[in-house]
């Protein structure tokens, strides 16, 4: 590691900012590795990876140190806390860093960030966790499977138990072993400017390793690829110059169900940051005009920003309210977009930290904004129109459940596919898709 920088003060003070401040962890780590981009490809990594892993595994994480700890988890100084936490993270799921040298540096951290009085409470909670981490017991599963499960994939156990409760324990198992998985990124080819034969070329002389997507479990999806083994993605001049788009290959469904024709009209309505308005627009091949709205003008700029890097024509950024009527729009869409706020937690593996500030009673709240938005929008929908209602998670109250409400209260429109997607180990987010046609 660098002497200027100490890669594991950076990792504190991400995880200081997501757990005390409330910052979004995604947002966060960019914001740093952004800050950071002169650092080298090892230790960006690496602060990726303990950064990102000590979110995803907090759950088990405190249950280890409670073991080990007088002084649980919940009652400790918020610094203590977490460098415990990314210290036994490296100890339990990094074979490349030795236990001693995880212990050595948390003690130096503790001492620098002011604590020097607790650096041998820190030391010895972590000799004792490393002399028996092998040996550690946790919850058994058939006599508690709620927690049990929530402890062994840190998952907060109201979540595992709405899922068990609307799709079995086998699924549930299968979701929450997906989502500790790495997965590859996922792109999309920008069919306007390249092929996807010629920028799986570009991006391979780039040093990136690409790998194409099974076109039997996914179909239609032949310009979408996996990519791995690059350090920072600005920097790749093909990115740069817009000939792919990142997106999740569940979230490029969305286009594929909505098939606009040629010359089409469609209103995105909450669309930043813009990939399925991209998307629809390059699939109408620069014709017709796909209008991307969203809420706040900070939202219609990383639209605006996306719209500007792939030179689209057919694509415009508008700053509207999806729960606010507007007369202008009614029935002139041959295509309406509702990928609604959601909870989100069908895309954990990238935003880790979402399980942790959800609750049932925001979900329920969420329910309610979907349904007040779908009350509002439907009337966009020219007759003969698609109107696609999409989100990024798992619960049937936001999605299965909205769809029949919706079914109920609107006559005029007939459903004709819905799928609730689940993450998969190795590849795709966990989404929810519902196509409607208006009569």
């Amino acid at each position: 590691m660098t002497d200027t920088v100490n890669a594991r003060e950076l990792v504190l003070g991400i995880l200081m900012e997501v757990t005390r401040e409330g910052g979004y962890s995604h947002m966060v780590l960019r914001s740093v590795l952004e800050k950071y981009q002169y650092l080298e490809k090892q230790e960006r990594a690496f602060i990726t990876r303990v950064s990102e892993g000590t979110i995803q595994h907090m759950i088990e994480l405190d249950y280890i140190i409670n073991q080990f700890s007088k002084v649980k988890v919940n009652k400790m100084k918020p610094v203590i806390r977490n460098i415990l936490r990314m210290s036994v993270y490296q100890m339990k799921y990094m074979d490349s860093v030795p236990d001693s040298a995880a212990c050595n540096e948390a003690v130096k951290l503790a001492r620098k960030k002011g604590f020097s009085s607790l650096s041998g409470f820190v030391n010895g909670v972590l000799r004792n966790i490393s002399r028996n981490l092998d040996g550690i017991s946790y919850p058994d599963e058939e006599k508690n499977p709620m927690e049990a499960l929530s402890v062994r994939y840190s998952m907060p156990e109201w979540i595992v138990e709405d899922w068990i409760e609307n799709y079995g324990s086998k699924q549930t198992k299968a979701v929450l072993e997906a989502f500790l998985q790495e997965t590859p990124l996922t792109i999309r080819t920008n069919l306007l400017k390249i092929t996807p034969e010629e920028l799986r070329k570009r991006l391979e002389a780039e040093g990136v390793t690409v790998q194409s997507i099974d076109e039997k479990k996914y179909p239609g999806l032949a310009y979408a690829f996996a990519i791995s083994g690059f350090d920072y993605l600005n920097a790749l001049p093909s990115f740069q110059e817009g000939l792919f788009y990142v997106q999740d290959i569940s979230s490029m469904m969305v286009a594929e169900l909505a098939e606009p024709k040629e010359g089409s009209y469609v209103i995105d309505v909450c669309a930043a940051p813009g990939g399925k308005s991209i998307h629809l627009a390059e699939k109408m091949k620069g014709t017709g005009m796909v209008e991307a709205r969203d809420l706040t003008e900070y939202k219609v700029a990383m639209i605006e920003e996306n719209i500007a890097r792939h030179k689209l024509s057919n694509v415009r950024a508008v700053c509207q309210d999806a729960t606010v009527f507007s007369e202008d729009s009614v029935e002139t869409a041959d295509v309406l977009i509702a990928d609604l706020p959601c909870s989100g937690l069908g895309i954990l593996r990238k935003k880790t930290d979402i399980k942790y500030k959800m609750s049932r009673k925001q979900q329920e709240e969420l329910v309610q904004l979907q349904r007040q938005i779908l009350d509002t929008v439907w009337q966009y929908v020219k007759k003969g129109g698609t109107l696609i209602y999409s989100t990024c998670t798992i619960h049937c109250g936001e999605n299965e459940e909205n769809v029949r409400w919706f079914v109920e209260n609107h006559p005029e429109f007939t459903m004709q596919e819905m799928k609730q997607i689940f993450p998969e180990k190795n590849l795709g987010d966990g989404f929810f898709i519902a196509k409607f046609i208006r009569k």
